[in-house]
């Protein structure tokens, strides 16, 4: 019996050609709920980021937001939070002050960006949200990094940061997290708060950073805009997410009707 379904957001639930979640999806959603299943986001972006979307008015049961870095209830109270730190942290302070590349630092309640270049402004438009406001750290818990460049500069990063974990989400973006990171490590802890076994789950994902979320959870469903890793990863690949793919997944699986 399934008792909890996690959705990743971009390309998951919200569309990158229309800017939307889809009514499909919404109602999908809505029937999940009515019979008293979980619906968890878990995510790469920040509560403010998640607040500019148009996500259709969507309540969920929980968030897991920035890869699992931290996690809230359905009242957005914290349940959980793993920052980085000890000499990860400083390495990416430095990274972030020398301004090589375009580097965000995400704290709890704010994330700011060293520069802006090409690269900022066309992955911001992809996924419908500004740009970050330019700011300097200040000494505040970080959780999370993104950075900006193509594939080669992608593994730049990783050889620089050898005690960080780098998953790309965008052809043109990574993010930058501990090593024992993940949305993963933010679902086993959601579902040992709510005492419920992978096996009773299913999520819905189409990024690389989706791929552990769909190995761990009881069904792992990819998008059919997912790209082919993410298919090869998953237990069964819906449709694109403009063509109903999470609704027509779930009404194949006899989840909703």
């Amino acid at each position: 019996m399934v008792k909890c379904v996690f959705f990743d957001v971009d390309g998951t639930l919200l569309s990158h050609k229309t800017g939307f979640v889809p009514k499909s999806t919404i109602q999908a959603l809505e029937q999940l709920r009515q019979s008293g299943i979980r619906t968890v986001m878990a995510t790469g972006r920040h509560r403010l980021e998640l607040e500019e979307l148009s996500l259709g008015g969507l309540a969920f049961d929980g968030y897991i937001t920035l890869n699992g870095q931290l996690i809230y209830n359905e009242k957005w109270e914290v349940l959980h939070s793993h920052p980085i730190v000890g000499e990860s942290k400083n390495c990416l302070i430095e990274l972030f002050e020398k301004k090589e590349i375009p580097l965000i630092l995400v704290e709890q309640d704010a994330y700011y960006i060293n520069f802006v270049n090409d690269y900022v402004r066309q992955v911001q438009k992809d996924i419908y949200s500004s740009l970050p406001r330019v700011g300097s750290y200040h000494g505040g818990d970080i959780f999370l990094a993104m950075a900006y460049g193509d594939e080669a500069a992608g593994v730049e990063f990783e050889k620089r940061l050898a005690d960080l974990r780098v998953t790309r989400w965008h052809d043109r973006a990574v993010d930058i997290l501990p090593v024992d990171g993940s949305k993963v490590q933010g679902i086993a802890f959601y579902l040992g708060q709510n005492d419920i076994s992978p096996e009773e789950t299913m999520a819905f994902g189409d990024s690389e950073n989706d791929i552990e979320m769909l190995e761990f959870v009881g069904m792992g469903i990819a998008m059919g805009n997912a790209t082919d890793d993410v298919k090869h990863a998953a237990d069964h690949v819906t449709d694109d997410i403009d063509e109903d793919g999470i609704w027509k997944a779930l009404v194949k699986l006899g989840i909703v009707h």
